[in-house]
């Protein structure tokens, strides 16, 4: 890289590099919660596995993370739901509380200023920190790769499932680009 591509690279904003980012994979992820099969919510490739239902649900919270990350200076992790929740149980209640908590969550990073991204952020568990990062990188680990993990394990599901698994960053053995 030269020195100009160099300096102005340093000189981008944060959420010039990170909402792309953000977009491309919340697509992607949107992609492949079209393709959960209803009826089969209960299914796990292992004993020790997640259930689809709640690896999709699981799925779906990633952009909501996105919200708690920007509007909060930390989360604990045992905080219950809200007594009114209700886990989505057919593709159509993933793909609708997706959407919601996406909207939400771009609306929540979209305009923010470097020295947002660079506020610490804590995560905590029974009161003790487990971490504390600049949400900028809370926004990379906890929130956009915790969601790219847990959607390859939904393309394992998925395949084992028959269902045809879709293209994420090259063509998938189902579907040529």
């Amino acid at each position: 890289m030269d020195q100009a591509a160099v300096q102005y690279h340093h000189l981008m904003p944060i959420i010039d590099t990170l909402l792309p980012e953000f977009d491309r994979e919340m697509g992607l992820t949107r992609g492949a919660l079209e393709r959960v099969p209803d009826g089969r919510f209960d299914f796990k490739p292992h004993p020790t596995s997640v259930t689809l239902g709640r690896l999709a649900e699981h799925l779906t919270e990633m952009p909501q993370w996105a919200t708690i990350t920007m509007t909060q200076a930390g989360i604990e992790m045992t905080t219950q739901r809200p007594t009114d929740y209700v886990r989505p149980s057919t593709r159509a209640a993933v793909l609708a509380q997706f959407d919601k908590y996406l909207k939400e969550g771009r609306g929540n990073v979209a305009g923010k200023t470097d020295a947002e991204f660079n506020a610490p952020w804590t995560l905590k568990a029974a009161g003790k920190e487990v971490f504390m990062m600049p949400k900028a990188a809370v926004m990379r680990n906890f929130v956009m790769n915790h969601m790219i993990h847990h959607r390859g394990q939904l393309m394992v599901y998925l395949r084992m499932l028959g269902v045809p698994v879709p293209s994420i960053y090259g063509p998938s053995g189902d579907e040529q680009m």
